[in-house]
């Protein structure tokens, strides 16, 4: 089985209000948009992670009326670091039947179901123990994360973060090629919001 961890435990300092509650061009906060591109594509376990904006993040998946529940956890202190989010989702979709999980951003909420799927099919033909999507020489979101080095995400220093991993397995990634610059899209300030509202992804 393949789960989702939504990492929207920032703080959203440049943006100013929490992105996982901005609204995509359909009026869905971020935070629930995503989880139902991970439910259409298939993937039907999925974990948010929270911050301080833990009960309103919550109360938006609830309000949102998705068509599974999706475990909503707390990092208690997200200041450590991206990576410590990553643990907690970790835990929280630790069950044996976990096989691998994709890891995006609140921030990047463009990405399309066909993005997820061509990343879970990927991994299914590979079993490489990173896979991730790709538009030319640029990789996007989600990440996926096979459970053969989940131990070696909970022993890398959160000050290395996630990309320690990446680069230590550099030459067993797989990138998919994708014809989505959603999965690129990172929604980080208000510039950035205001861009893609008016549908030019960058």
């Amino acid at each position: 089985m393949v789960a989702a961890i939504i990492l929207a435990a920032g703080a959203s300092t440049r943006m100013g209000r929490p992105k996982a509650l901005l609204a995509d061009p359909d009026g869905r906060p971020f935070v629930a948009r995503l989880a139902r591109t991970f439910v259409e594509a298939g993937v039907r376990d999925v974990v948010v992670v929270t911050g301080r904006d833990h009960a309103v993040v919550a109360d938006a998946l609830v309000a949102d009326r998705l068509p599974v529940r999706v475990v909503v956890v707390n990092n208690p202190d997200p200041s450590r670091g991206q990576l410590s989010s990553l643990w907690v989702g970790l835990d929280a979709a630790s069950e044996p039947t976990v096989e691998a999980v994709l890891v995006t951003l609140v921030d990047v909420p463009m990405v399309s179901p066909s993005t997820v799927r061509a990343v879970v099919a990927a991994w299914r033909g590979s079993h490489a123990p990173i896979v991730r999507p790709a538009v030319g020489d640029r990789h996007g979101h989600p990440v996926l994360f096979d459970r053969a080095v989940f131990d070696e995400l909970r022993r890398t220093p959160l000050g290395e973060g996630a990309k320690a991993l990446l680069r230590a397995h550099a030459d067993r990634v797989v990138n998919v090629p994708v014809d989505d610059e959603g999965c690129l899209v990172d929604v980080d300030t208000p510039a950035d919001y205001e861009a893609m509202k008016r549908g030019r992804l960058r």
